[in-house]
C-alpha cells in the first residue's frame, strides 16, 4: 500500500478528510520553501503538494503565477526539488507528498529520468496538469514501474463519458477542481460541491481531493467533509508573499505567518 493510500485509509478511521496544503519549490529561495516543507506536517498537513516552478503555469492564477517565477527567480530545477524531497524524507517517512506541474519541464528532463529520480527522492504522486488521458500513455509506464501514482484531474464540465476516460489508469486520489477557470480566483458554493461529488464517487473508488478557490478554514472544513480531502494552494502563497521584503526575500514573519495561517486550516479540518 503506498504512502497516499495509506494516509487516507488512516484518515477515514479517524472519521475526517485530509488538508493538503501546497508549496512552491524555491519559492522565495531553497531554504525557505524547504524549512517550510519540513515543518508543514507538524503544522497539520496530511498530505503535502510541492509545485514545479514552471514559466507558463496555464491552469495558475496570479498568486501561483508569481510564486513560480520566485521559485525560477532563486534557481529551482527538478534536481533542486529532489533534493528537497529527499532532505524532507530523512525527518518525515510517513506524509505523501504530491508534486504539481506541467509536462514540458519533465519532458524536457527526460520520463524515465523524471519518474526514477522522483520515487528515489521520496515523491509519492504526480499532478500533471496540462497532460490529458489520451497523452499520458509514454508516463503511464514509466511512472507505475518507479511506484508513482498519477492522479487526475476532475472538472465541473467533465461529463460522464469523459469521466470513465480520465479515471482509467488513475491512482492515489482524484483532484476535483471545483471551479471552471484558473487557481485562486473564486470559490465553489457547498451546494456546488454536494451536486457534484455522488457522479465522482460513482465513477470512483478512489478519495476525491477538491482543490481551485479553497482559501478559509470554513471552506477547508466543509470541502473535506463534503470530499476526502482539501487542497489549499493560493491561500498559504498569498500569505507567505506579503511577508516578503521590496526584493521578495524572507523575512523573520515568513515561515510563522504561514505556519499560523496552515494551523488554522488544520484545527477547522479536524474540529
Amino acid at each position: 500500500m503506498s504512502r497516499i493510500a495509506r494516509r487516507f485509509a488512516a484518515l477515514k478511521q479517524e472519521g475526517r478528510g485530509a488538508l493538503i496544503p501546497y508549496l512552491e519549490a524555491c519559492d522565495p529561495d531553497f531554504q525557505t520553501s524547504l524549512d517550510l516543507l519540513k515543518a508543514m506536517p507538524e503544522a497539520g498537513a496530511d498530505l503535502i503538494e510541492i509545485g514545479m516552478p514552471f514559466s507558463d503555469p496555464s491552469a495558475d492564477g496570479p498568486v501561483i503565477q508569481l510564486a513560480a517565477r520566485r521559485g525560477l527567480k532563486a534557481g529551482a530545477t527538478l534536481p533542486r526539488l529532489f533534493g528537497m524531497v529527499k532532505s524532507f524524507r530523512e525527518q518525515d517517512n510517513d506524509t505523501p507528498v504530491i508534486l504539481m506541474g506541467y509536462l514540458n519541464p519533465i519532458e524536457a528532463y527526460g520520463l524515465d529520468r523524471f519518474c526514477v529520480d522522483a520515487s528515489a527522492a521520496g515523491v509519492d504522486g504526480l499532478i500533471i496538469v496540462d497532460m490529458p488521458p489520451e497523452e499520458a500513455g509514454p508516463m503511464q509506464g514509466p511512472a507505475k514501474a518507479a511506484g508513482l501514482d498519477i492522479i487526475r484531474l476532475i472538472a465541473p464540465t467533465t461529463d460522464d463519458n469523459r469521466l470513465k476516460l480520465v479515471l482509467n489508469h488513475a491512482s492515489g486520489f482524484v483532484y476535483y477542481v471545483s471551479i471552471t477557470g484558473i487557481t485562486g480566483t473564486r470559490s465553489a458554493s457547498d451546494e456546488d460541491l454536494r451536486a457534484a461529488l455522488p457522479r465522482i464517487r460513482a465513477a470512483t473508488d478512489l478519495p476525491i481531493a477538491i482543490g481551485f478557490g479553497i482559501r478559509t478554514p470554513e471552506q477547508a472544513a466543509s470541502a473535506s467533509r463534503i470530499a476526502d480531502g482539501a487542497v489549499v494552494a493560493s491561500a498559504l502563497l498569498a500569505t507567505l508573499a506579503k511577508t516578503l521584503d521590496p526584493g521578495e526575500q524572507a523575512t523573520p514573519s515568513t515561515l510563522p505567518s504561514v505556519l499560523t495561517q496552515l494551523r488554522e486550516l488544520a484545527a477547522a479540518v479536524r474540529g
